[in-house]
C-alpha cells in the first residue's frame, strides 16, 4: 500500500514549511511564532492559503508575517514505472 503523502509527491506536491508570526490578541505589541508544515504546490500554495484563511476567520491573533520554505522531495526524473512497478533512480 502506497502512502497518501507519497502519491501527493508524485502529483507535484512538495514539503512546505511556513513560519507564521502573529500578534497576541491581548498584547498586540508581542509577536508569537507558529510553525506550519504540510505538502503543498509551489508557487500558488493553495493548502497554505486555505490554512491562512481559516486562521483569519477563526483565530483572534492577527497574522504579522509569513515566511515560506518549499522543497519538492521527489522529482519526476527520479521515479520510473517499469511493468507497473515504481522504481527510484
Amino acid at each position: 500500500m502506497v502512502s497518501e503523502d507519497f502519491i501527493r509527491q508524485l502529483e507535484g506536491y512538495g514539503l512546505t514549511t511556513a513560519t507564521i508570526l502573529y500578534r497576541m490578541p491581548d498584547h498586540l505589541s508581542v509577536l508569537q511564532t507558529f510553525i506550519w508544515q504540510q505538502y503543498d504546490v509551489a508557487p500558488r500554495f493553495p493548502v497554505l492559503h486555505e490554512f491562512l484563511d481559516f486562521w483569519r476567520r477563526e483565530l483572534d491573533g492577527p497574522v504579522h508575517s509569513v515566511t515560506v520554505a518549499h522543497s519538492r522531495l521527489i522529482r519526476p526524473a527520479e521515479i520510473r514505472s517499469v511493468n507497473g512497478v515504481l522504481t527510484l533512480h
